[in-house]
């Protein structure tokens, strides 16, 4: 495994206290019985103890309970793998660690915020399937008009509120929803969180979730789990009056030469989910609303 340092800057504090959160989460979430430990004893929190992960890691106690604290010492990628092999991450969790750690998997990513058109007439050109173009702070960068008609007409959204975080958790004006609702929000705020990791401190992102904590409890509580995804090609289903279930998948499109930016297509999963986007799209009025849950 290649790793990349990151220069350190302001956000260094932030992100080690991050991490040290993330590590009790983790830990807390295993039982000892898993992992060859006696379930037995009197613990003051749920899961494994410190020097537990600590031993099945082979890393010093003091050491780890410094990295727990957000202290400012030096980490590689070989003691890293075996903490997340201790805890049992999965990939995306150990990604997340290694970039709160201050390491990357592989080069970084350029940044550019702006869109060329082709971009808008590859989304134009996808229709009926609705399409929209994200970046990893799920703000909407562009959309088509499949997506106003099917999903949410986003022309009727203010523009500094086209995050799909802020609409699905908070806005009001958010009318349609997916049949797995529930699974979906998870879903976006796993992945919301470890993309996260690489923007800690920053003051767009903490605006955003700070918003996010103080305006929905359910964020919050989702927020609190510390869970940690890559964007979900998940099958989909929603329901739209007069026209029943969409069976729907989405396909993430990655625009390299956008940094970290994906258009995210709605494709039909069948003919039937085919056809009814076909009509809704080509009907000459507004577009059925999803019911709402």
């Amino acid at each position: 495994m290649t790793t990349v340092p990151v220069a350190t800057d302001r956000t260094v504090t932030a992100q080690r206290r991050e991490l040290g959160v993330f590590l009790r989460s983790r830990r807390e979430r295993i039982r000892p019985d898993e992992v060859g430990f006696a379930p037995g004893g009197r613990r003051r929190t749920p899961g494994l103890r410190r020097e537990e992960v600590a031993l099945l890691a082979g890393v010093g106690v003091t050491w780890y309970t410094w990295l727990e604290q957000g202290r400012d010492i030096n980490v590689s990628a070989q003691v890293l793998d075996a903490i997340a092999t201790a805890l049992r991450f999965d990939r995306q969790e150990r990604n997340h660690l290694y970039r709160l750690a201050g390491l990357r998997l592989g080069p970084s990513p350029g940044v550019c915020t702006a869109l060329p058109s082709s971009v808008q007439k590859t989304l134009d050109a996808v229709s009926p399937y609705p399409a929209l173009v994200l970046n990893t702070r799920y703000d909407i960068l562009a959309f088509n008009d499949a997506y106003c008609k099917v999903v949410l007409d986003l022309n009727e959204v203010p523009v500094e509120e086209r995050n799909l975080l802020w609409l699905n958790f908070v806005s009001d004006g958010w009318m349609c929803s997916f049949v797995d609702a529930e699974m979906t929000k998870h879903h976006m705020v796993a992945a919301f969180r470890a993309a996260s990791a690489e923007h800690v401190g920053e003051a767009l992102w903490q605006d955003l979730i700070q918003g996010l904590l103080n305006s929905s409890p359910h964020f919050a509580e989702l927020w609190e789990r510390y869970d940690v995804a890559a964007p979900s090609t998940r099958t989909k289903m929603l329901e739209i009056d007069g026209y029943g279930i969409l069976r729907i998948e989405p396909v993430n499109l990655w625009l390299s030469q956008l940094g970290p930016t994906r258009a995210t297509v709605y494709t039909a999963l069948d003919e039937e989910t085919e056809g009814k986007l076909r009509q809704i799209v080509d009907a000459p009025a507004k577009g059925p609303a999803c019911r709402p849950t």
